[in-house]
């Protein structure tokens, strides 16, 4: 039987978040695999997905902090923000000097407040951002505060690309455009387009992404992804870290006595431990029990993971 775990996955181009859980419902047998971070189809890299009871881990590696390599390209607005989309606008960035994108980036970094690409995955009334543009609506999203606690600028490139004429087509005159690589670290929610789009506007000629990876999760990292072809190959143990001793690599812990893991696998509180944010309880014999946190002067279980 497989078992229940988290698997990093080094997800691919060309591939939506989900199309990876289908291809892991496959390999690992089991319906309940679930994923903690949408990444776009033109994105690749770190993708931690959840089989059994992991699955109900997932809300905190969505909530985790994550770190990126990218390629801005100023002088060209895109509707989607990123290469995937229609050219709005297209603007020459020769002239754009070296010392003007450095300094375009500082604003950029620390606690922002950023308005989400118009084409995301933001509901609106019930209905996805992306939906609504797609379907011809103006979209306008709220302000979030997010937090770029790095975002430094790795290299400048230089070069002319083709002018999109008005069918869509590349036209023969060279656009001078500048492509930007920065890696970033940052805030769950951030999004690293509207960082393109934001530093574009900001220089006065547009920008969007054009490549971005993902370098890490939280503590989960490149370095023990797998891509999809060597899950293939150890299926249906594709499972690489046990929910166990992924709750202990994410969370700060706790051991309960065998009267207390009775208590708290039935839902019930415990004596606070004094540990801030949600920490993992194991029992006496190793096996998780349960997420708590401390709260109104009780451990309380937030999620329940002890086997039925």
């Amino acid at each position: 039987m497989n078992p229940d775990g988290l698997i990093v996955v080094d997800k691919p181009g060309g591939m939506t978040s989900h199309d990876v859980v289908a291809r892991i419902r496959r390999l690992a047998r089991t319906r309940r695999v679930g994923h903690g971070g949408t990444l776009d189809p033109m994105a690749t890299g770190v993708l931690v997905i959840g089989v059994g009871r992991a699955t109900r881990l997932l809300t905190y590696v969505i909530g985790a902090g994550k770190s990126y390599t990218a390629t801005i390209r100023l002088g060209q607005s895109m509707v989607t923000d990123d290469a995937e989309g229609e050219v709005v606008a297209a603007t020459p960035a020769g002239h754009v000097p070296d010392e003007a994108v450095a300094a375009g980036l500082a604003p950029l970094t620390g606690e922002i407040d950023q308005v989400p690409s118009a084409v995301s995955a933001i509901k609106i009334d019930g209905q996805r951002a992306y939906k609504r543009v797609r379907d011809g609506e103006q979209v306008a999203l709220a302000a979030r505060r997010v937090t770029v606690s790095r975002l430094d600028l790795l290299a400048i490139r230089r070069l002319d690309v083709p002018t999109p004429t008005a069918d869509g087509t590349a036209g023969t005159d060279g656009l001078a455009v500048v492509d930007v690589d920065v890696a970033v670290d940052c805030s769950s929610g951030t999004y690293i387009r509207a960082l393109a789009r934001d530093l574009g506007a900001a220089l006065g000629v547009g920008g969007h992404l054009t490549a971005l990876r993902r370098t890490a999760v939280g503590g989960f990292t490149l370095a023990e992804a797998a891509t999809l072809p060597e899950l293939e190959e150890r299926a249906p143990e594709v499972v690489n870290l046990g929910v166990e001793a992924a709750a202990r690599r994410f969370f700060p812990q706790r051991t309960a006595s065998a009267d207390e893991a009775k208590v708290l696998s039935h839902g019930g509180p415990l004596d606070p431990a004094g540990i801030t944010g949600p920490y993992a309880v194991f029992g006496p014999e190793g096996g998780l029990i349960a997420i708590v946190s401390d709260r109104d002067g009780r451990a309380r279980a937030e999620i329940v993971l002890a086997p039925a």
